[in-house]
Formats: C-alpha cells, sequence, structure tokens
C-alpha cells in the first residue's frame, strides 16, 4: 500500500480523475481495492473503472457481471466496453486483442488509466522480448507510464510489486477474483513462459524476476539516451527545406543511421521496424543519389527521397476524388488536416468574385492551368509544382480551391490573378495547417462561419 501511495503522490494532482483498467483477475481486482482504500483514507481522486469484454470466452458475460457487482460494492463507476477481435488480421489473436484494449482505453474520460502489471510480468516481458531479438528499446520492458495520444496517461503503478505480495494482498482481504481459462492453455507462447519456463529458471535463479526488472530498467535508461542522441542527429541534419538532409544521414555511423531512422518512423506513426527491414533501408538510402528520387514501402508507410531529403509518413487516407463545398466555414477538413478560410482586407481571395458560382475544395484531376502572376500566362501546375519542388506524392493531396468551373487557389502556390483581392477589398485568405495526425473519425466543423456569400 505504501508502494503504491508513493507512486501516485509524485503523479497525480488533487482531484485527479484515475481509471483502473479492471479485468476481473487478481491483478487488478487488487489494484482497483487498494486504490479505493487509498480514496477512503484521504487520496484525493476521482476513481473509476473500466471493463473491456473481447467476447473471446462463453464466460465473458460472467466476468463483466462480476466486475458490475465489485465495482458496485466498492461503489466505484464501471463503463464496459464490448469490442470485436479480428481473427484474421496476420498479427495472432492475443496481440490483435491487445490492440482494441487499448484502443477502448484511450477513450476513456479519465486524465490517468491505471493497469495492474507488476514485477513477474515486466521479468516475462523483458525475456520474450529477448527470446524474440528486442532491441534496447523492446528489452526496457513495459514503462511505469506512458502517454497515449488522445487518451488519458497510463500507468502501471504494480510494476515493482511481486505476484506473490498481490496475492498475498488478496488473501488477506478476502477478494474474489475470475480465472481466464485461457491462461491456463500452453499453447500460448506467453503462457508457456509462464507456466513452465519462469518455474523451472526460478529453481535455479531465485531472484530471476528481480533481476529480469533491474535489466529492464537499465534498457530503458539506455534507450532514453539512444533518443536524446537521435533527437540531436536529426536537429544538425535538418537542411534549409526543415527536413533531414540525405548527405548528412548517410555520412553517420551505420548505428547513429539506424538509430535516427527507427526514431524518425517512430516518431510518424510506425510501429518498431524490423532489423532486416531498417539495414536494407539504410542500404538503400545510401546509395540513393541527391537527385533521383526513392521509395521504400513497409506495411504502415514510405519512407521517400526527394532533391536530397528525406521524407517519412505513415499510410494516409485516399483522397481520390474528394471534393468539399464550402458555404462560409472557418475551417474545412482535408486529408490529414484542415483548410482554415481567415477573412483578410485587400488579401488573399475576392469574396465578391466568390459568390459568382459554387465554392469548392477538390483534388487534382489533371490538365489544370493557373496564372499566379498577372503579369504572365496560365501555366500548367504539372509545371508550377515541379518548380515549387513539390513531391510527386504530395501533388495529388493539395487542395485545390474551385468557383464553380474555375480554379481559383492551389496549396502552396496560391491565389489565380483572376480572383486576387484589390487593395482596400474584403478577401479571403487560405490557409493549409497539415498535421501528423489523422483527424478523427467524425471531424466536426466548425461552428462558426463567415457571413453569407451574396449571390
Amino acid at each position: 500500500m505504501q508502494t503504491l501511495a508513493a507512486f501516485l503522490e509524485t503523479r497525480l494532482q488533487p482531484g485527479s480523475r484515475l481509471c483502473v483498467g479492471l479485468s476481473g483477475g487478481v491483478d487488478s481486482v487488487v489494484l482497483l481495492h487498494a486504490l479505493d482504500c487509498l480514496r477512503r483514507s484521504g487520496l484525493p481522486v476521482d476513481l473509476s473503472a473500466v471493463h473491456v469484454d473481447h467476447a473471446l470466452s462463453s464466460n465473458a458475460g460472467a466476468w463483466a457481471a462480476f466486475c458490475v457487482d465489485f465495482c458496485q460494492r466498492l461503489q466505484v463507476p464501471l463503463d464496459i466496453h464490448r469490442v470485436v477481435v479480428p481473427r484474421a488480421s496476420g498479427e495472432g489473436l492475443e496481440a490483435a486483442a491487445r490492440r482494441v484494449r487499448h484502443a477502448a482505453f484511450a477513450v476513456c474520460r479519465a486524465e490517468w488509466l491505471a493497469l495492474a502489471h507488476h514485477r513477474d510480468d515486466q521479468a516475462e516481458t523483458v525475456l520474450f522480448r529477448l527470446l524474440r531479438g528486442a532491441g534496447v528499446a523492446g528489452a526496457a520492458g513495459m514503462p511505469a507510464e506512458r502517454p497515449q495520444p488522445g487518451g488519458p496517461r497510463l500507468i502501471r503503478p504494480l510494476l515493482d510489486v511481486s505476484r506473490s505480495l498481490i496475492l498475498r494482498y488478496a488473501e488477506m482481504h478476502s477478494l474474489a477474483w475470475i480465472e481466464d481459462e485461457s491462461n491456463a492453455d500452453c499453447h500460448y507462447r506467453r503462457n508457456h513462459l509462464r507456466r513452465e519456463v519462469m518455474p523451472r529458471i526460478a529453481v535455479h535463479f531465485p531472484g530471476a524476476a528481480q533481476a529480469l526488472a533491474r535489466a529492464a530498467r537499465h534498457f530503458s535508461e539506455a534507450a532514453e539516451l539512444l533518443d536524446e542522441l537521435a533527437q540531436a542527429d536529426r536537429a544538425a541534419l535538418i537542411g534549409e527545406g526543415g527536413r533531414i538532409d540525405l548527405a548528412r544521414f548517410n555520412a553517420l555511423s551505420p548505428a547513429r543511421a539506424r538509430n535516427l531512422l527507427r526514431s524518425e518512423l517512430l516518431a510518424s506513426g510506425f510501429r518498431a521496424p524490423e532489423a532486416r527491414w531498417l539495414d536494407e533501408a539504410l542500404r538503400q538510402l545510401k546509395t540513393a543519389a541527391a537527385a533521383s528520387q526513392t521509395c521504400i514501402a513497409t506495411a504502415d508507410g514510405e519512407v521517400h527521397t526527394y532533391r536530397g531529403e528525406l521524407y517519412i509518413f505513415a499510410h494516409r487516407r485516399d483522397l481520390a476524388g474528394l471534393a468539399v463545398s464550402w458555404t462560409g466555414e472557418l475551417a474545412l477538413p482535408w486529408g490529414d488536416g484542415r483548410v482554415s478560410f481567415v477573412r483578410r482586407s485587400g488579401k488573399g481571395i475576392s469574396r465578391r468574385l466568390l459568390a459568382a458560382a459554387p465554392v469548392f475544395l477538390r483534388v487534382r484531376q489533371g490538365g489544370e492551368r493557373l496564372r499566379p502572376d498577372a503579369r504572365r500566362p496560365a501555366r500548367t501546375l504539372r509545371n508550377l509544382l515541379q518548380e515549387a519542388a513539390v513531391p510527386p506524392w504530395e501533388r495529388a493531396r493539395l487542395p485545390l480551391l474551385c468557383c464553380g468551373e474555375r480554379l481559383a487557389w492551389v496549396a502552396g502556390l496560391g491565389v489565380d490573378a483572376a480572383f486576387a483581392c484589390a487593395a482596400g477589398e474584403e478577401g479571403v485568405e487560405l490557409l493549409w495547417e497539415r498535421s501528423d495526425v489523422h483527424a478523427p473519425a467524425g471531424f466536426v466543423l466548425a461552428e462558426k462561419r463567415l457571413p453569407p456569400l451574396a449571390r
């Protein structure tokens, strides 16, 4: 209890909303019970729980009912999320269940999400990953704390507590719990490790769990140092375009280049890449000429080189055929960002001219021409985009604003001279605001609008 209280006091503020992932197993039951005791003793937290029903067992309904009863007795609010685990995803049933479970956790209405992983779980995780050839980051095991994009911050308050101590607590407080029958199935490699391998190791190495957990902390420190090195290398390699300069990247030692590329991939939303893929990617980047284009694809996205710079992005939604009407909204969603419409005097597109026909955003269809300079004739978008050094794979994603059949604006190129706002005239300036994070499903348009267009 003291270990748990000390862990929380260094992180939570008075009134923090803390949610516990409650499976109904002994670990999560003990965690919720202990937190409830601390709350009743004066810990100033708003405590709740969440149970994820994977519908993988015939007993799933009984487990959910157990969690409801347990939380009612503690007077702790409980949310139940029923999810569908894809069986043909190619990632394995355990991994797929973990992914959808954490997706459910990410929408919890709390600031903190507490999971009940303990020291023995950490030891199993480290050994399991080492047997699969994990690197430094993988061998660091499960972090005691980490952010979840768009969700509550995840914490593991029992990570330094042994399973035997958890069982002793449960017996001391006469707690009941459920047993997931799948935990006894040694066809799952993790279960085999827990039930067959770890007990045999403990016979000859009684402190194995503590030692592996301690090794995880050492690996975690090493991983932090590698992250710091990657950030320093990135800062030193950024070119004029704000991206990593390929020539400078290739001048790094193989180990530092591998570390930086891995860091960039993870920051872009990729899963941890396999060593063989990293080696092949580095080989292709090493041989890429400054003037050439290279594309290295993965299941998660693509790595490109263009004009001597490195581009990395996760898979994005296909925008082919996309068209979005504009009726005065302050912003419209577009791909991985949005297009904002800002009222300006004497700048941007003439608001008067926009009133002549329906206005909408769309992607390129081919053959478009734009005249950004009134002193010069209109030119094809292809030539203008090449001249502006817009990467080929980005050209099909650019938002184009049309007024009826006429092209008025292209992101990155500007306003067609025929629609340019005169001095002192009311205008609308368009800004394409991109983001590395995709707009969530059901993106809500801004409620505020510019005054109606007079037609």
